[in-house]
Parts: structure tokens; sequence; C-alpha cells
């Protein structure tokens, strides 16, 4: 029985999406075993090279995955995930970004975490660009093999005497997400929080999406679009309960995105909020 569906956005960045479906595929825990989560990628448009990347990775995947693909026409992530929304067939959503690398543990705690009437959302800490084109390289200069003790890219199984001198040489933004902390209340302290919750690290139940009509389809380009359903989830009841200091992923670099429609967005947010009030 699925219990969990894993939906991760990509969008023309296969190498990035190969790191994250095998970091996937090294989950462990009691509470996520492989024949209890799937996998569904919701394509914002990608060329062939990404549905190449799913036949080439699909035989050798431990779990269930669907490839959802949608034509080009700029960034509709809103549209993207509401599709793959549509074929999930967990009962509990964990939304993950396809150049977002997950840590062993990362199904299982969020699971741990899941609680009916709250969402949960994650942090992330972000890899140097410097960095990020060695583990796409799988060959981080510097991180010599001996001193690893593990392959090169592997990065989901690091330990945290690891990060720590990848953090001194500037190659991450932040080390204290990787301390663990156990579910407790205060995870519950601003459960009426919207800011700062991002869908590239976000879970909830499939009810509680369903009873909002998912993301809005109206946001297109980047941004606000995962702050605006949160909006709404919080309207709705669904209250906010912090993922931070239990299931951090890793950030792998890339330009800024394209912002040309960020105050159009924003404004479909502020008009959210107002209604919402």
């Amino acid at each position: 029985m699925i219990k969990i569906s894993v939906i991760v956005t990509t969008y023309n960045r296969p190498a990035a999406l190969a790191l994250v479906l095998q970091a996937l595929a090294a989950q462990v825990g009691s509470k996520c075993q492989t024949d209890e989560f799937e996998v569904i990628i919701a394509d914002d448009g990608s060329t062939p090279s990404t549905a190449e990347l799913f036949t080439q990775l699909q035989a050798y995947l431990p779990y269930q995955i669907q490839h959802i693909w949608q034509d080009d026409q700029g960034f509709r992530a809103a549209r993207a995930r509401n599709r793959a929304v549509a074929v999930a067939r967990g009962h509990y959503l964990i939304f993950l970004d396809g150049d977002c690398i997950p840590q062993t543990d990362f199904i299982a705690r969020h699971y741990q975490l899941a609680e009916r009437g709250w969402f949960v959302a994650g942090n992330r800490i972000l890899l140097s660009q410097k960095f990020t084109a060695q583990v796409l390289r799988g060959q981080p200069q510097g991180v010599a093999p001996t001193f690893v003790g593990l392959q090169p890219f592997d990065i989901w199984t690091w330990h945290t005497i690891q990060w720590l001198f990848l953090y001194f040489r500037r190659d991450i933004n932040r080390l204290l997400p990787l301390l663990r902390l156990p579910d407790s209340a205060l995870r519950k302290r601003f459960q009426q929080k919207w800011q700062g919750a991002k869908t590239c690290n976000f879970a909830l139940w499939r009810e509680d999406i369903l009873r909002v009509n998912g993301f809005d389809e109206q946001f297109k380009g980047w941004g606000h679009e995962d702050a605006e359903l949160v909006v709404r989830l919080l309207h709705n009841g669904v209250r906010r309960k912090e993922g931070r200091f239990a299931v951090p992923v890793f950030h792998l670099w890339h330009p800024e995105q394209d912002r040309c429609q960020e105050e159009r967005n924003r404004q479909r947010l502020e008009q959210s909020l107002r209604f919402q009030s």
C-alpha cells in the first residue's frame, strides 16, 4: 500500500534530478520501505533529456515512479504540481524540488512529523556554485575519498563532520539545520505563520491540498505560489508545523530565476492575504 507520494518538481536539469532520485533510492528507516512510497516527477516542460534519464533509471530504482510532463509554456510549476497531485496514490504528500537533495532519513522523518490538520515546512542548506559543479561531476575536489570514506557524489550519506569541513570552506551557507531535534510542542509555536514556507521541502495530507483546490495555476513565472497555497491552507484550518532541525535538504546552486513576473505574483499573493483575513 502506497502511504507517501514524493512529488519532485523539475525543469531541464537531469543531472541534478538523477542525484535526487538516487538519494530517494537510499532512504532508510522502518517508516519508509520502498513499497510504501512512490515518486512522481512533476516536469514543467523539460526537453527529451529528462525523459531519457527517466527511461534509463526507472528499471534500477527500488520505488514506483511516474513522469508527469507538460509542454513548456514558461514557468508553470503550480500547474505541474497539481497534475502530479492528481495522480498521486499516497495519502501523505512530500514536495521536493529536483535540485534539492534529501538525506537518507528524509522520508522517515517527514512521516514521523506528519499529523492530521498540520502541514510541515522544511528548510534547506545552500551549496556554493563551485561545490555544486563538483557534486554534479562526482568529483568534489579537496574532500579526499580517504577522508570522506564514501563515494564522493553520495552527499546524502555524509555525516556532520564532513559538512563541517565544507562549511569552513564556505561551500555551504549554514550548518545548524543539520542538528536534529525531536518532535515537540515547539514545532507548533508559529502555527499561523505563512512566511518562509517553500515547496522545495514541504509536506501535507493529500486531503488538505484537495480541500483548497491545490496550487493556484494563475501563478506563472517565478515566485509566491507556495506562499499563497499556505495562506489558503491556514484559512481552512490547516496549521503550520516546523520541520527545521529534522528534514533539511541540500539545494544545488543555480543562476537566479527570471523574476519578470514576480511583481504580478506578489500582488496576487497580497490579494489572497486580504481575502483570507
